[in-house]
């Protein structure tokens, strides 16, 4: 059987004397999102062992194995710039993975890519604006003990499979540290040009040709061009230079490649 969390450790990672609220761990949830959402306290995160209901961007189903993941939520502050919240937060994962010699890059705009697995997709993550305007909640699902069997799509990857033996408490008090930090720096302008300047050096979709999938359906062949300062994608396509808020990305590859 896989250990669960270990909440009195992660709780020490994370001291209140330095901001940070209770930890809640949960044997089983709906959506860690939808917890941390009601419980509207800022840096407090949720932590499940089961989410039954999660979902991704585009209302895509999530579903965990039992213990195998790292499924957690988190409110954070508003930003000057909160378009960035959500490419921010694939860079905390990106940073984290680094740290247990796991190289990743990133796909606009926060999925998290394994290229020692075909590129294959490693962590999915979801941001909530709250119309309460008290803050987002930031979703993040990694796949941390995964086999390929329990994976529900084949471009998916975890880091087991790719020869990481990974403590899920670790990894959350890392992925949440470094969501801290790079959330400090967008509130500051030298940080903020920094981090804009991470990301960048990060996505791999800049530069290629992509599928564009826009939140009402609609599908066009793109080329990625660039992010713009509010975290939105540049593209050229048959009408023209566009940026891009919300939707999905596909890459687009030669035949027999898999595709991310």
């Amino acid at each position: 059987m896989l250990p669960p969390i270990d909440v009195q450790r992660l709780a020490t990672a994370l001291p209140t004397s330095q901001g940070w609220g209770e930890v809640h761990h949960l044997s089983v949830v709906g959506s860690t999102n939808v917890e941390a959402a009601e419980r509207a306290l800022v840096w407090s995160p949720v932590v499940a062992e089961l989410q039954t209901a999660g979902r991704g961007r585009l209302g895509r189903e999530w579903h965990e194995v039992p213990s195998a993941g790292l499924a957690m939520s988190v409110l954070v502050p508003l930003t000057p710039s909160p378009g960035w919240l959500p490419l921010v937060a694939g860079l905390a994962v990106r940073s984290a993975l680094a740290e247990v010699g796991v190289a990743a890059r990133l796909k606009w705009p926060n999925d998290v890519l394994v290229p020692g697995d075909d590129d294959r997709k490693v962590c999915g993550i979801l941001c909530q604006l709250q119309p309460s305007g008290t803050g987002v909640v930031v979703g993040i699902g990694i796949n941390v003990h995964h086999e390929r069997a329990d994976l529900p799509v084949g471009t998916a990857t975890s880091l087991r499979l790719v020869g990481a033996d990974v403590d899920r408490t670790d990894l959350a008090a890392s992925v949440l540290g470094h969501l801290r930090r790079l959330h400090g720096e967008l509130s500051d302008d030298a940080g903020a040009k920094g981090v804009r300047r991470a990301y960048r050096e990060a996505c791999v979709t800049l530069g290629l040709e992509v599928d564009l999938h826009r939140p009402d359906g609609t599908l066009e062949r793109v080329t990625a061009t660039g992010v713009d300062d509010d975290g939105r994608l540049v593209v050229d396509g048959p009408a023209g230079s566009a940026t891009v808020a919300a939707g999905d990305v596909q890459h687009v590859r030669a035949a027999g490649v898999p595709p991310t």
